[in-house]
């Protein structure tokens, strides 16, 4: 007879796996020692740049029974979000990919809470938890590696060995008993192919930690200042976030284009060329990205990173 712990732990991934996650892996709910240090001291170093909200509940970061008190478990979810047509990212202004469909935090949630509520009526009874999709204190990439469904480049993005990089993580935290799986291993070797490429130096001589505040994706999102001119000609036609790291990882040669139709670009979008985009009205702004994370930038945003680009 099979353990029923680990019986509903398989359910769990099979019903995620079904509601169109890549892949799923569990992690036990604990305060995780050894990533609070290596936070405190990237924070004590600067690297979060402006993003003086990640200062904030640092203890709701470290250990989630602070965000669900009696939390036993952290579902890691991965879900694909690589483009069947990379056009937009081709030509300058360049939009990273995981902007090109619908803003995926709406998107994922939604799926989330359905699962959420299909293993209700597995069990029989409610569950105690939240879900996350980049969203609220939770350190995804470290839970995602805890619960071996990738480990952390020298990019500090998480990469599973079967299909790469392009994922949105997302997480499930409750009181759902389940049985951990092991991490993997890191697989990035010698290779310093993302740490040559970055254009800023935004990633370590060494690999696994990144100067936020150099990162092209930091200073196209969330810098609501002047772009500092010392990073003049060094942005690469970026205006939205920046894929660099990910383009030149021998591990996306394995990603596969996503199934999901809300992360499908704008028709509009591939369509536009470099003069177009340099030249973009705010009614234009508003059709195409109405339901993109670009949102985030708003046209001014927008306006101020394509201007900066040395076009």
């Amino acid at each position: 007879m099979l353990n029923a712990k680990v019986t509903l732990s398989e359910e769990v991934k099979a019903r995620a796996l079904r509601a169109g996650f890549s892949f799923v892996g569990i992690a036990k709910a604990e305060r995780m020692d050894e990533e609070a240090r290596k936070l405190e001291e990237w924070l004590n170093q600067g690297n979060h740049g402006t993003m003086r909200w990640m200062e904030n509940h640092f203890e709701k970061r470290v250990d989630p029974t602070k965000l669900v008190p009696g939390a036993k478990s952290v579902v890691s979810l991965l879900y694909n979000y690589f483009p069947e047509d990379d056009t937009p990212s081709q030509e300058a202004p360049k939009i990273s990919r995981y902007a090109y469909g619908q803003d995926y935090h709406k998107v994922i949630r939604h799926k989330l809470k359905d699962l959420v509520a299909e293993l209700e009526l597995l069990v029989g009874a409610p569950i105690d938890g939240r879900v996350f999709v980049d969203s609220a204190p939770v350190m995804e990439r470290d839970w995602a590696k805890r619960a071996g469904v990738g480990w952390t480049g020298k990019n500090t993005l998480l990469i599973n060995p079967k299909a790469g990089s392009y994922f949105f993580l997302a997480e499930i935290i409750s009181d759902l008993d389940l049985t951990p799986d092991t991490q993997i291993k890191d697989y990035c070797g010698s290779c310093t192919a993302c740490i040559d490429a970055c254009p800023t130096e935004a990633i370590s001589p060494q690999g696994y930690l990144v100067d936020g505040s150099k990162c092209i994706s930091y200073l196209t999102i969330e810098l609501r200042e002047a772009i500092p001119e010392e990073f003049a000609g060094r942005m690469e036609g970026w205006a939205f976030g920046c894929d660099i790291c990910q383009e030149v990882c021998p591990w996306n040669r394995f990603s596969k284009p996503h199934h999901e139709p809300a992360f499908n670009a704008h028709p509009d979008l591939p369509a536009m060329n470099q003069r177009e985009m340099t030249e973009m009205t705010e009614e234009v702004f508003r059709r195409v990205f109405q339901k993109s994370a670009v949102k985030r930038t708003k046209y001014v945003g927008l306006r101020r990173n394509i201007d900066f680009l040395d076009l």
